[in-house]
């Protein structure tokens, strides 16, 4: 547990700065001059560089030592502070963001590779909500922690004050991280992992210059990302090297649960992203307030994991999953109906249901992913999934921020403008929630695992 909680409270620290940022981009805006299109990467790109680095989580796990990972994940971290915090223009901000996202591409996956590694396959349920736990306390305090700095002192306090609590860390966890599997020098998939590269970071550009207008550059983008997932698979039948399995998407168990756990995130991303900026728009609160209305919800998200895990554990996937789906369905619900009409309290009682309803279902759906796979396709599984989560991130960052800045009704406010753009994305949101519950459905009846190794 001393080891999760190192490698948990690294990643916590990436997330805490990630969903911190949320709040300060109007602030942020005025200081580099910069569009809410362009600010938003400080999110996006972040998330999708996050992503990169998972997807050689399965090759990193068999490669190289548990410690080794770690302090690597570490040091990226406080080196992005550094950079972050003395940033003089938007790129060198970005940069330092990119650089960060690296610590929470090898810490996150090794947490849970970790519990893989050492815990049975009955107590999934509750040592993953345990490490979700630490990871999902960040949004409680990221928004809160990201407005009063701004309120109070400047952005680059966020930063500073980081620096020191991930150098403690990486000294702890030089000294207690061991190592539970054997290393293998296997040769890493360079030509694949380009090829998927390309085609993620097209695909995230592509959605990001929607609003521009340049259908010409869109449909580019579009081209490359198709043409680069087929070459990937088309690769992948060929493959000698390593990087991940294919095979574990012939999983019913693994595609059943990867469906609706990305479709989770980037609601969850998304909407993070889109009411704080809503409620600073549409009611005039304060950019404090504007991330205070997620520290209650956030909290239940946090430190209800053991709990939700628990219920898995003891009761089977049927209740937690369900009733985190209705939950999540009813609250966007009431968004979609009610939304410019609640005020900063109402929000902020929704976004509560919301975070249980969306954190119940959503480590579950992961624990039960994996409580039905068979052991050799878990890590292959792990990478799969904590890349899907960086990326439906990314995404959902951007659709929902081109949906709430998308209507331009003449002579209505801004703040009417926003509010019926982000009706739309909270009407998407519902038609997620219904689409959820019909993969869970599906889930549900899968048959325990049966053992046979993969085919990569």
């Amino acid at each position: 547990m001393l080891v999760v909680a190192t490698v948990g409270l690294m990643s916590f620290l990436g997330v805490t700065t990630e969903t911190s940022m949320n709040v300060t981009f109007p602030t942020l805006m005025r200081t580099f001059h910069v569009s809410m299109s362009t600010i938003q990467w400080v999110t996006a790109g972040y998330l999708l560089a996050a992503a990169l680095v998972m997807l050689t989580s399965a090759y990193m796990k068999h490669r190289f030592t548990n410690r080794a990972l770690f302090m690597s994940g570490a040091a990226l971290f406080i080196l992005g502070d550094v950079v972050c915090a003395t940033a003089l223009s938007f790129p060198q901000l970005l940069i330092g963001r990119l650089i960060q996202a690296g610590c929470v591409g090898l810490c996150t996956p090794l947490m849970v590779n970790i519990i893989l590694d050492v815990v049975p396959r009955a107590k999934l349920g509750f040592y993953i909500g345990i490490a979700n736990m630490i990871v999902m306390i960040a949004p409680a305090l990221g928004p809160t922690f990201g407005g009063a700095v701004v309120a109070v002192a400047s952005w680059r306090m966020i930063f500073w004050s980081t620096l020191p609590v991930a150098v403690v860390l990486l000294v702890l966890g030089a000294t207690t991280i061991r190592q539970y599997t054997p290393t293998t020098p296997y040769a890493f998939d360079w030509l694949r992992y380009g090829v998927l590269a390309a085609s993620l970071i097209a695909f995230i550009v592509g959605l990001n210059t929607l609003s521009s207008g340049h259908w010409g550059l869109i449909l580019g983008l579009l081209v490359v990302t198709v043409i680069g997932l087929v070459s990937f698979v088309w690769l992948s039948r060929h493959a000698t090297r390593h990087l991940f399995s294919l095979a574990v998407f012939r999983q019913p168990a693994f595609l059943l649960s990867f469906l609706p756990y990305i479709m989770l995130q980037f609601a969850n991303v998304g909407i993070n992203f889109l009411l704080p900026n809503y409620v600073q728009t549409v009611f005039a609160a304060s950019s404090l307030a504007g991330g205070l209305i997620l520290l209650p919800g956030s909290l239940f998200n946090g430190f209800g994991q053991p709990v939700y895990g628990w219920l898995l554990d003891k009761f089977g996937g049927r209740l937690p999953l369900y009733l985190g789906d209705l939950l999540f369905t009813v609250a966007v619900l009431v968004l979609a109906g009610f939304g410019n009409r609640l005020g900063v309290v109402g929000v902020t009682v929704v976004y509560l249901v919301f975070a249980i309803g969306r954190s119940m279902a959503f480590g579950n759906t992961v624990a039960y992913g994996l409580k039905l796979l068979p052991a050799s396709y878990q890590q292959d599984a792990n990478a799969l999934y904590n890349t899907g989560q960086q990326v439906a991130g990314a995404v959902g960052t951007t659709v929902l921020a081109l949906m709430m800045n998308m209507i331009h009704t003449p002579g209505a406010t801004a703040a009417q403008n926003v509010a019926a753009g982000s009706q739309l994305a909270f009407v998407l949101l519902v038609l997620l929630g219904v689409g959820i519950a019909w993969l869970f459905r599906r889930l549900l009846h899968l048959p325990a695992p049966t053992e046979k190794l993969p085919t990569r």
